[in-house]
């Protein structure tokens, strides 16, 4: 009877609804997404290009080429100390070393191109000045375990279009630390040069960061 007929389901026509795109929307597709991470992006790149960001940090733009005056040796060796044991082990012409680091590093970044004096538009010196190891771990035998190096130099930058010290840092320093003993022991001669590379890293970018 008309009276009796049976009410709609109501569960079959709400899972119909559930699995049916709605009216006026769209099915976003990945390169949809890919687009919209696109376009959020572009407020940074506008910002790397317009808000003084450069491969070359501080430098002047006429600042091109680099002339590496070499390192001079002013280690007094008679007074080389360690916390544990006297007299280290010294390299001699470690200041030449150093410079042919340096001078690899600055090849390296291509910040400023190594230069023959007459020809380059700053000049870095250097004097190297104190070389000291010092003990940082003993093991049960009261051994040293691990060693830490240091290289310490004053360098001097000058602007040779200019005739002008652009800036002076007396006590610059370099380090490594080395195991001595264990399975990862290593010998002083291949950790100095580890803290020959490290001080050449840090004076090319002292070099080329603010002054």
């Amino acid at each position: 009877m008309e009276g009796s007929r049976q009410k709609p389901d109501a569960s079959r026509h709400s899972a119909v609804g559930r699995n049916q795109t709605p009216v006026g929307t769209r099915q976003r597709t990945p390169a949809f997404y890919l687009l919209l991470s696109a376009y959020c992006l572009l407020p940074t790149a506008a910002c790397l290009s317009g808000c003084g960001y450069t491969t070359r940090p501080g430098l002047s733009p006429h600042l091109k080429t680099v002339y590496i005056k070499p390192f001079v040796n002013k280690i007094d060796v008679t007074s080389l100390s360690s916390g544990h044991e006297r007299f280290p082990i010294y390299r001699h012409q470690m200041e030449v070393d150093l410079t042919r680091a340096v001078t690899n590093r600055y090849q390296f970044t291509g910040l400023l191109r190594p230069a023959r004096l007459e020809k380059a538009d700053c000049r870095l010196e250097g004097e190297l000045t104190d070389f000291r190891r010092d003990a940082l771990r003993y093991n049960t035998s009261s051994q040293v375990e691990e060693w830490r190096l240091n290289l310490v130099v004053n360098l001097r930058f000058v602007d040779q279009t200019t005739d002008t010290v652009l800036w002076e840092e007396g006590g610059f320093m370099g380090d490594m630390t080395y195991f001595a003993l264990g399975a990862r022991a290593e010998s002083e001669s291949v950790a100095l040069d580890r803290a020959i590379t490290d001080l050449a890293r840090r004076i090319v970018e002292r070099s080329v960061e603010s002054w």
